[in-house]
């Protein structure tokens, strides 16, 4: 079956990551002044358990899946197979977590509206297929429905939110444009497969290995949402919306990160699958340089403009997301690092244990920090928990991984970006920018510290004859 290129796979998934980091521009503002730090925290936190339930009710189907689909696509017999007894499970377990939700809500929920409005982005496991499409190499349907959903998502949350008591209505739009967004795919499903339930038996066969992957999967979340759960029981929700607000910034920036993870794995499980080794360490060590270059932007660049970016962007009333996001921003890098070890070689070679015992240090790490801290230092302490967590993840998967890729020169090509992304910090943190206002000095800011980098980066690509900047440069001038 044809497919196609991995740079048409990345360019679509950019776009969709581009949505990701655009629409949010436009709603965290607006939403943020509106339904305040408090009603932000009450979402977080019901959508942080919500999440749990969807973790467990997708188990660990949406990797297994797209390696499964990845190694099998060129066989529509086979793939329909392995489709049909992977989903069959998934519906199974999906089906039991939004039973055991609805128990939850019914049973312990302190928030039951609010919990109850996040039952969608549970419902949505029964139904994700997306794994179907990564596994194919076909970005452009899950894009094109996303996008478009989220663009309405923005557009009603500006005609219905208008005041704190509309919070009702935000979790609603987000939660069942979310279930709409994931059960679409359906409609365009019988073009790769030919779907029917199988037995429960067969479905079952691949609980093992799905359940390897599950496990870091919920050791993972322990740091990715037990922050905003913690803070909700040991603080205040206010403190869950400082803390919100400011993780979403730096997830927004990691949105390019992770398209370009999601757009490499299958292209790697491939060649793993094909025993094409090298092919598979070249691909490894440029995709970290263009990873590592992407994260010391976001790094220094966002440490640089928090002061000024955080209440222009937020209102009033947010400054305690300022130090916040410039102590999140430190984790950038070793998110990105810890991300193309996981995706572009962990994942793909099935190297679990390495994988599951990374997560699970990570969690303990994050979450005995946050026992510890967050009763004292609220929102700080969480992130301190958060940087500590992510630095020991990329360490350990570092040191387990060094014997069979080359992490020396990977290390060795990130050091110029460091030093660039520094230079840029401090050109920015120095310079006066009394231009034009608030407004005005930070767009100048935005606009000098990309320039120097920018300019740096493309003396060193020159310098050393990187090939993927005179391809990028080639199609430029193609234009």
């Amino acid at each position: 079956m044809e497919r196609k290129g991995t740079k048409v796979n990345f360019l679509y998934n950019m776009v969709y990551q581009v949505a990701l980091m655009i629409l949010p521009l436009i709603t965290m503002p607006y939403v943020s002044r509106v339904l305040g730090a408090e009603g932000i925290g009450t979402y977080s936190y019901t959508y942080s358990i919500a999440q749990y339930f969807l973790l467990f009710g997708m188990l660990g189907v949406e990797n297994y899946g797209n390696r499964s689909i990845a190694r099998v696509r060129d066989d529509e017999q086979k793939r329909s197979a392995v489709f049909s007894s992977i989903y069959t499970l998934q519906f199974i377990i999906a089906s039991i977590s939004v039973i055991v939700y609805v128990l939850y809500i019914a049973m312990f929920s302190g928030n039951k509206l609010y919990a109850f409005l996040q039952v969608f982005y549970v419902l949505s496991g029964v139904f994700d297929i997306n794994w179907l499409f990564f596994g194919m190499e076909d970005f452009k349907l899950t894009v094109t429905r996303k996008v478009l959903v989220k663009i309405i998502n923005v557009v009603l949350i500006f005609a219905f939110v208008k005041t704190s008591a509309d919070l009702w209505k935000y979790l609603l739009v987000l939660s069942l444009g979310y279930f709409i967004a994931q059960s679409s795919m359906w409609l365009f499903a019988s073009k790769y497969i030919k779907f029917h339930f199988t037995r429960i038996n067969e479905a079952f066969k691949h609980f093992k290995d799905i359940l390897i992957l599950f496990i870091p999967l919920v050791a993972t979340s322990i740091y990715r949402m037990m922050d905003k759960v913690m803070l909700g029981n040991f603080s205040t929700m206010q403190q869950v919306g400082f803390y919100e607000n400011s993780e979403k910034l730096i997830n927004v920036c990691l949105c390019v990160i992770s398209a370009f993870g999601a757009v490499m794995m299958p292209r790697m499980s491939n060649l793993y699958a094909r025993s094409k080794y090298d092919e598979c360490r070249d691909l490894f060590v440029r995709s970290m340089e263009i990873a590592i270059f992407i994260g010391c932007a976001i790094t220094f660049g966002i440490s640089s403009i928090a002061n000024d970016f955080i209440p222009i962007f937020y209102g009033t009333g947010y400054d305690a997301c300022v130090s916040i996001t410039i102590m999140l921003s430190a984790t950038v890098l070793f998110i990105t690092w810890a991300c193309i070890v996981r995706t572009l070689y962990l994942i793909p070679t099935e190297k679990n244990k390495v994988y599951i015992y990374s997560v699970f240090l990570g969690a303990g790490v994050n979450v005995i920090i946050n026992w510890a801290l967050i009763p004292r230092l609220a929102s700080v302490g969480a992130a301190v928990g958060t940087i500590i967590a992510e630095v020991t993840v990329a360490v350990y998967q570092t040191i387990m991984v060094r014997k069979e890729l080359d992490v020396s020169q990977c290390m060795k090509k990130s050091v110029p970006f460091i030093i660039f992304g520094s230079i840029m910090f401090l050109v920015v943190k120095i310079l006066p920018f009394e231009v034009g206002g608030n407004i005005g000095r930070l767009i100048a800011k935005i606009f000098i510290g990309a320039m120097v980098y920018l300019a740096l980066s493309a003396i060193y690509f020159l310098k050393t004859k990187n090939k993927l900047f005179y391809d990028v440069i080639g199609k430029l001038m193609k234009i």
